[in-house]
């Protein structure tokens, strides 16, 4: 008999148990990631963009999957990521049974598509807050007491509690009712013969770009101020607005997947706690208005947002 041969034999088997046992270790691992499937826009550089920043908060051990690769209701686990209402409205038309975040819509249409999601449904808001809005224009305005809103007849009812909000500030609000295209303008000189400066709201049927110059033109000459609907508009001519920056929505949606990941529920819809603000200086130039540094804004309508409960954010 061959000694090396000997000898090598039960080496060989030893090992051969080895391959087998890191072999069977390996398959009682998941074969995938945790998953999550992401219906983009219609503008792939934003959703590649949006895409990256979510994976790099989600970190290695969670996958993003374009919805589109799920053939089947069989595939992995794992909620589906909606950017904006064509997106949501194509996930809800599969009939996928899923649960959805549905991000960059509004709240109006969050409302109308949960009823047809069965309530498998949550979002970050994109649109700020309007209490954070009209704090904005308060903080710029210090002496401000007074603002307006615009409003179609069948949104009255919206700014209700807003309303009541900012009393508690010290502004008194009021809603001026738009009732077509053509009382655009002489409802906003009523509005503008009240209110201290004008909070736009993100209705687009009002605030879009074909009013815009017209709103703008008329606020200005009447030496009135001109907050939101969103940063958008400030390169449009609007003074200020807050806004939530990419990467911080992105990672507001991360900490939704988590909680799924954990819990298997989405959490309650909300706002992210973070913002930036833009300004247009060069409006605030032509108002002759002397601005604060956008950074001491912002923590100022923090302090205003927080001051009932005493909690000093940063």
């Amino acid at each position: 008999m061959n000694i090396t041969n000997h000898v090598r034999a039960p080496r060989l088997r030893l090992l051969a148990s080895l391959v087998i046992l890191v072999a069977m270790a390996a398959l009682a691992q998941p074969l995938s990631a945790d998953v999550v499937y992401l219906q983009g826009s219609a503008n792939p550089t934003f959703n590649l963009r949006f895409t990256e920043l979510l994976e790099a908060e989600l970190g290695p051990d969670t996958e993003v999957r374009a919805f589109a690769s799920l053939r089947t209701f069989d595939g992995p686990a794992g909620p589906v990521i909606t950017l904006g209402q064509e997106a949501l409205a194509r996930v809800l038309e599969t009939g996928t049974q899923r649960q959805i975040l549905a991000l960059l819509v509004s709240p109006e249409t969050i409302a109308g598509a949960a009823e047809n999601a069965g309530g498998r449904m949550s979002t970050v808001y994109y649109d700020p807050p309007l209490l954070r809005q009209a704090l904005i224009g308060r903080v710029i305005l210090p002496q401000a007491s007074r603002m307006a809103l615009l409003a179609r007849p069948e949104q009255i009812g919206d700014y209700e509690s807003l309303t009541e909000e900012l009393a508690d500030y010290g502004i008194e609000a009021r809603v001026f009712v738009v009732t077509g295209d053509e009382a655009l303008i002489p409802t906003l000189s009523r509005a503008l013969s009240y209110g201290d400066f004008l909070l736009a709201t993100p209705d687009n049927v009002i605030y879009n770009p074909r009013t815009i110059k017209h709103i703008l033109l008329t606020t200005y000459r009447r030496n009135r101020l001109v907050i939101g609907p969103s940063h958008a508009f400030v390169k449009a001519g609007v003074l200020a607005s807050s806004y939530v920056p990419l990467p911080d929505y992105a990672a507001e949606a991360a900490r939704f997947i988590r909680e799924w990941q954990r819990t298997g529920v989405l959490p309650e819809p909300t706002y992210p706690e973070t913002f930036s603000i833009e300004i247009n200086h060069q409006v605030a130039r032509s108002l002759n208005l002397p601005l604060p540094d956008r950074d001491e804004i912002r923590a100022e309508v923090r302090r205003l947002l927080h001051q009932s409960d005493g909690e000093a954010r940063p």
